[in-house]
């Protein structure tokens, strides 16, 4: 089994109408347009970043782990393959718990882009590959009022827990390997 100390990198993947393209800090310039919209930031908190802190966010993330190696982060944009346009993000923090390769993951579209499938079908994507990478337990924070994200965690397998951090509900569940 591999381990946290084994690094995982995010590769570029496909579905069926998306490229996972892994995150660079040249992104943010195009990517900030597409998250600059309060909607977005309803459930999550927060605000629409501008291109310089997105580029400054970006490059904190490219590290791709955390200072004291104990967490993985994965990102990637998300891009429709019929006209290459980025229609937003996913992204898993991986650690090691109780033995095992767990992820946290979390998914952002841009509001034009919402209610078409993209956040289902990259999230599936990026858990399927994770599966093959060791990843043995997934976990998700969704806001309970959040009926997209909801619908993107069942769809994913998860199930929600009792378990409340910042107003978020925490679902999660363990992984089978995809044949």
């Amino acid at each position: 089994m591999p381990d946290i100390n084994d690094r995982i990198e995010a590769v570029p993947l496909r579905s069926e109408r998306l490229e996972l393209e892994p995150l660079q800090v040249e992104h943010a310039t195009e990517m900030a347009p597409l998250l600059d919209d309060a909607r977005l930031h309803a459930f999550i908190g927060g605000e629409p970043a501008s291109v310089e802190e997105l580029r400054e966010r970006y490059e904190r993330q490219r590290v791709g782990r955390s200072a004291d190696g104990s967490e993985l982060w994965l990102n990637w944009i998300l891009r429709r393959i019929d006209d290459g346009l980025a229609v937003g993000t996913v992204q898993a923090t991986v650690t090691e718990w109780h033995g095992r390769l767990a992820a946290d993951v979390a998914w952002v579209i841009g509001t034009a882009y919402q209610g078409q499938g993209y956040a289902v079908e990259a999230a599936t994507a990026m858990v399927d590959w994770l599966a093959r990478q060791g990843v043995r337990s997934l976990a998700a924070y969704v806001h309970p009022d959040h009926a997209a994200s909801i619908g993107v965690a069942r769809a994913i397998g998860l199930k929600p827990t009792e378990v409340l951090v910042d107003g978020e509900i925490r679902w999660e569940t363990g992984l089978s390997v995809p044949t």
